[in-house]
């Protein structure tokens, strides 16, 4: 599976919104897997849209096809895009499906990590972060990706920012420690998204 992590900074909120509704078109697109997305919480008029697609061949075909015509209708609306594509590696916790229904927040992680400690991050990913995750009340689901250059995405779906501020403020430090991650990890970039549900496609 292919994972699409798109960040703008929006510059006409009304357009925009009009515009991320048109995107209920890749409904009949071969491979569309399921979309969805919205405001940071953290950062103002910052927006994040989460694709997902069967395979890359799929994903090339859209874009090659019907991509223009679906992003056209927001054009003006943005600035600073920034799109991203990461090759799924596995679930963070069990059973990820492309449903954005059930959750309220998204946290996504971008990180890049140094070349000698892509396996031992990786590693880290599935043997601290996720069973910490899965064990987190309030954690519904999420995605663990990788993409060329050594950056990965970990994306977590949550049922509210509430239970996801208490796995921070409970968990995270003893985690860091425990994974080693300053060691792993260049950079580290993220944001707490709430979900818009007219634009889960």
């Amino acid at each position: 599976m292919l994972v699409k992590w798109i960040r703008c900074t929006v510059v006409d909120r009304r357009g925009f919104e009009r515009g991320q509704r048109k995107w209920a078109g890749l409904l009949g697109e071969p491979g569309f897997r399921g979309q969805g997305g919205g405001w940071s919480r953290i950062r103002p008029n910052v927006a994040h849209v989460f694709g997902f697609w069967e395979s890359r061949a799929f994903y090339d075909s859209f874009m090659a096809r019907s991509h223009d015509r679906l992003a056209s209708g927001q054009s003006g609306t943005y600035k600073d895009i920034q799109a991203k594509l990461f090759d799924y590696r596995f679930d963070v916790k069990t059973g990820f499906e492309t449903r954005f229904t059930d959750a309220d927040v998204v946290r996504v992680a971008h990180c890049r990590v140094r070349e000698d400690r892509v396996e031992h991050f990786a590693l880290m990913q599935e043997k601290v972060w996720n069973p910490a995750m899965a064990g987190s009340p309030g954690m519904v689901r999420g995605v663990f990706g990788q993409a060329p250059g050594n950056e990965f995405l970990v994306m977590s779906m949550w049922q509210s920012a509430a239970e996801h501020g208490k796995y921070r403020t409970e968990r995270v430090e003893r985690l860091l420690l425990r994974a080693q991650t300053e060691a792993d990890v260049c950079a580290l970039a993220g944001d707490v998204v709430a979900l818009e549900p007219s634009w889960t496609v």
